[in-house]
């Protein structure tokens, strides 16, 4: 990061931001959209039944294969190097994807793989991560409950504890739910990665040294030849390749959350 910073500026690691935030806006409409012409819900209701969990869960597969074009542009904005990169809009995310699914744009090489080849891996990833995340999340949020409800009989608690109460568990479970989907699914991750960036043309910074490219010139034919080739060449450790930068982003976010409960609480007890 240092190295990334000194070489190519602060911007270098902001890359592709832009396009994140509109490959999450696409899913949320693509979403809202083919739930609103479809009996297919959003949401699941308290007294769910297994139908209605695999309506659902077809709701999310659909979705994610109509933004995975533009997943796929985003991630190639998002790891090419800041040095041989033009600016671009903030909308060349969207001109791409459908550059991608109309097979127009810029020329690519013959080892990309057609996007009907990474329908499974990318659907497969997102339901994962969906079910693992969505699980996490109500499980942990369900021992704070408990928790934070058997303290409240024991002793009489202030407002401002319940105030914290009240809202910082569900920003807790949001944490571990997070954090456990992306450990969980890292390996699945790399290889989802790298199918959707072979044969793009994609220059990517050397993230060992922070100051060379690398050009991408694998040559994988599918999701499990990609498995099979990264456990001969690189062994089971080349699947948590830059698994470090989680390490550091979660440690970020759980100071940021520390941070956030003690300003929280500083400014509940001024106010008391």
């Amino acid at each position: 990061m240092y190295s990334f910073n000194k070489t190519q500026g602060p911007r270098a690691l902001w890359k592709g931001m832009g396009s994140t935030f509109i490959v999450q806006g696409v899913t949320l409409g693509a979403e809202g959209i083919i739930s609103e012409f479809t009996p297919l819900p959003r949401e699941i209701s308290h007294k769910w039944n297994p139908k209605q969990i695999g309506e659902h869960l077809l709701l999310k597969s659909l979705t994610y294969m109509v933004a995975m074009p533009f997943y796929s542009a985003s991630l190639i904005e998002t790891v090419q190097s800041e040095i041989i990169r033009d600016n671009t809009g903030i909308l060349e995310c969207v001109k791409e994807g459908i550059g991608r699914v109309m097979g127009l744009g810029v020329p690519h090489s013959k080892r990309l793989l057609p996007l009907l080849s990474l329908i499974f891996p990318t659907v497969l990833h997102g339901v994962l991560h969906y079910i693992i995340s969505s699980a996490i999340q109500k499980f942990v949020l369900l021992i704070l409950k408990r928790k934070t409800y058997s303290s409240h009989l024991a002793e009489s608690t202030s407002p401002v504890q319940s105030m914290l109460d009240a809202y910082f568990p569900e920003l807790i479970a949001n944490f571990a739910a997070s954090l456990c989907s992306d450990v969980i699914l890292y390996p699945l991750e790399t290889v989802l990665h790298r199918l959707h960036i072979q044969g793009t043309r994609t220059i990517i910074d050397n993230t060992d040294l922070g100051y060379e490219v690398l050009p991408i010139n694998t040559q994988y034919e599918g999701m499990r030849d990609c498995i099979n080739t990264i456990r001969q060449e690189e062994g089971m450790l080349g699947f948590y390749k830059g698994f470090g930068a989680v390490i550091i982003q979660y440690t970020l976010h759980a100071a940021v959350l520390q941070i956030t409960k003690i300003i929280y609480s500083t400014l509940l007890q001024n106010s008391v």
